[in-house]
């Protein structure tokens, strides 16, 4: 059975993957099939929350890889 830190690494790396994939889409004018209903609040807000995604992925990664009992013994 997988871990909960394994679960948060990876639904952390998709919003980063899907959040990058979909900023450089969008630089070309192309959107992904599965993320248009970012846009339909407008161009800034999907913007944002595009990069929201890249962020979020990123913290996900990074709080679900930190070793927490170490840094509780400090």
């Amino acid at each position: 059975m997988m871990s909960m830190k394994v679960f948060f690494q990876i639904i952390g790396f998709l919003l980063f993957l899907f959040g990058m994939i979909s900023l450089v889409l969008l630089l070309v004018g192309a959107n992904l099939t599965i993320l248009t209903f970012i846009d339909s609040a407008g161009k800034l807000p999907g913007l944002v929350v595009r990069l929201l995604m890249v962020f979020g992925g990123v913290v996900m990664v990074y709080l679900a890889r930190t070793n927490w009992q170490e840094l509780n013994e400090e």
